[in-house]
């Protein structure tokens, strides 16, 4: 057992993000764990590219307002204590409310071939789709 080395918080790279996004890596697995857990916060409208994972990924609010959409679906809303799970291959954004900060922990595997994408990145979230109706 040990007490891993806290890695400092760092902002997330816009290429994947709208607004201003940052993250804390809490885990990043050591073979032969593939598993990846982050503490993300977004400000008010910052949200991901649309994108995929190979092998799903579960977020777990834990303050503000989370809005979630899959591909061709309605925006849902989460809030803390909420747990999501999206399936593999899902394609599918999150990202927080317009009028307060929302923060969340990600779980997610890697692929364990470091030939194949644990994520796939997509295009960005149009204002009209981070609007659009809420389930």
């Amino acid at each position: 057992m040990e007490i891993l080395e806290r890695r400092p918080a760092s902002k997330a790279p816009a290429e994947w993000f709208t607004g201003d996004v940052w993250w804390d890596v809490i885990y990043a697995g050591e073979e032969p764990s593939r598993a990846r857990l982050n503490l993300v916060r977004f400000a008010p409208c910052a949200r991901t590219d649309w994108h995929s994972h190979v092998l799903g990924q579960t977020l777990h609010i834990v303050s503000g307002v989370a809005l979630l959409q899959a591909r061709g679906g309605r925006i849902i809303e989460a809030r803390p204590g909420d747990t999501v799970y999206t399936p593999p291959g899902q394609e599918h954004w999150h990202g927080a409310a317009p009028d307060a900060f929302m923060e969340h922990l990600v779980l997610w595997e890697g692929t364990g071939d470091p030939g194949v994408p644990e994520t796939v990145w997509g295009d960005k979230v149009t204002d009209a789709e981070y609007g659009g109706p809420r389930a």
